[in-house]
């Protein structure tokens, strides 16, 4: 398959084919096991699809399942991400249910700041996700570059991931694994939340057990080995506030025993360069007890976010109004 010629991406084109909605699957086994999770999912209504759809472009990245393509689906010209998966690597770690669990999760999602799932597939060896492509690539990448963000560049990226995070928690959606590695950007500098992997569904008042996530993220409740809600998500909002202003997360330390002892205490130490108003918003989010944390729907009305707003681009009305 030829790599795209002289250009990260192609030109976007609108998908075309209602064949394209993730709330349906290819899926009806895993060819490694006679029986899997992954057979709950619905059986395709569809035609199959297959890795010769698909004119393969560059690598976007690679994580530890597997890779991802920026692809073109070769008869409507829709430009995607694919993301490859080994069949025997899923199974060897034992996150078939995880794994399917994500595409179920990741399919009835729809909001401009969260990464769209669009359909998947599978052969003898692989697992593939038809994701949607964000041009720009890894939040991630941007940050370690800049170092840290200014006010206006991180209050703009904070509003967005809490309305994404606001989003899903109002369908009962936990993402448990918020940091820069798991959200990519797209064009105007627009928010997508991604990777579902460690998602869960939560009922209202519900509560969890399971310790899931990366380590400076994790909220006092799951250092703790306590019962844990949506709440964890705004917890890790703080910890990403303080890093896209700080450059690390506020509990790093060279041990992780040390780095639970700073969480369990909240342990907070915000550089004196960090203005006022941004400290106040890190204070109000990083709150030990959950239920007296800051509220999603609160975020985007505090003044950090109020006198930043003002000098955000001015793609941002569309891109809120989308």
């Amino acid at each position: 398959m030829a790599d795209i010629a002289n250009s990260p991406f192609w030109p976007i084109k609108s998908p075309v084919r209602k064949s394209m909605d993730a709330r349906s699957s290819v899926f009806n086994r895993l060819s490694l096991r006679k029986s899997t999770p992954l057979e709950s999912l619905p059986r395709q209504l569809r035609k199959n699809w297959k890795i010769s759809d698909f004119e393969l472009g560059r690598k976007l990245g690679k994580g530890k399942f597997g890779k991802v393509y920026c692809v073109r689906e070769i008869e409507t010209g829709f430009v995607c991400a694919l993301k490859v998966m080994d069949k025997r690597e899923l199974l060897n770690y034992k996150v078939e249910k995880q794994f399917v669990r994500e595409i179920e999760i990741q399919a009835n999602v729809r909001h401009v700041n969260c990464l769209r799932l669009y359909g998947w597939f599978h052969d003898h060896k692989n697992v593939y996700l038809i994701l949607e492509y964000a041009a720009e690539g890894e939040l991630y990448k941007v940050l370690k570059s800049k170092r840290r963000f200014d006010d206006v560049t991180a209050s703009y990226y904070i509003f967005q991931v809490a309305s994404a995070l606001s989003y899903l928690h109002k369908k009962h959606i936990v993402h448990r694994d918020l940091k820069p590695e798991n959200i990519l950007l797209h064009f105007n500098n627009q928010i997508k939340l991604s990777d579902f992997g460690w998602s869960v569904y939560a009922p209202a008042h519900s509560k969890r057990t399971t310790m899931c996530g990366t380590l400076d993220y994790l909220p006092p409740e799951m250092v703790e080995a306590k019962t844990h809600d949506e709440k964890v998500d705004v917890w890790a909002l703080g910890i990403l506030l303080y890093e896209f202003l700080v450059g690390r997360p506020p509990f790093e330390e060279q041990n992780s025993s040390t780095t639970y002892k700073r969480i369990a205490k909240v342990d907070l130490r915000i550089p004196s360069f960090v203005s006022p108003d941004a400290a106040d918003l890190i204070r109000k989010l990083l709150k030990y007890e959950p239920e007296k944390r800051f509220r999603l729907s609160e975020v985007g009305k505090h003044p950090w976010i109020l006198k930043n707003r003002l000098h955000w681009p001015s793609t941002f009305m569309s891109l809120e109004n989308t």
